[in-house]
């Protein structure tokens, strides 16, 4: 017996769909996992005792923000490369030796897993 070739593309579709699904999933579940991340990582970020990037960074809904870094904005063009930009919040005085910002690595500031969280997030900005 021969299918129709109209009920033939239908199953297949049908495979393409359901195979797609437990990938999509997966990518679901990883999305969630990034987004819940960023969101830990900005309330370092913004956390008067941790971060405290707000007292000389702009940062989008951030309230009260310092002027005396640059806005973080567009930090993928920035930093195209995310570990240089972890290297940056570990030690700014690696790049520049009279940087006011703090060693948040290299002086305890911030665990590694806190300075991973706070990367995610700045570089989602």
């Amino acid at each position: 017996m021969r299918m129709p070739k109209t009920l033939i593309s239908a199953a297949s579709a049908v495979v393409i769909v359901l195979g797609g699904g437990s990938m999509t999933a997966a990518q679901a579940a990883e999305g969630e996992d990034q987004a819940r991340i960023i969101q830990e990582g900005k309330k370092i970020a913004f956390h008067r005792k941790k971060g405290n990037c707000l007292a000389c960074h702009a940062i989008e809904g951030g309230r009260l923000p310092g002027n005396i870094g640059p806005p973080l904005v567009n930090m993928k063009e920035r930093f195209p490369d995310k570990a240089k930009l972890r290297a940056q919040i570990w030690d700014a005085t690696v790049n520049n030796p009279n940087t006011i910002m703090p060693p948040f690595g290299k002086h305890g500031i911030l665990t590694e897993q806190e300075i991973d969280k706070v990367v995610e997030f700045i570089y989602s900005l």
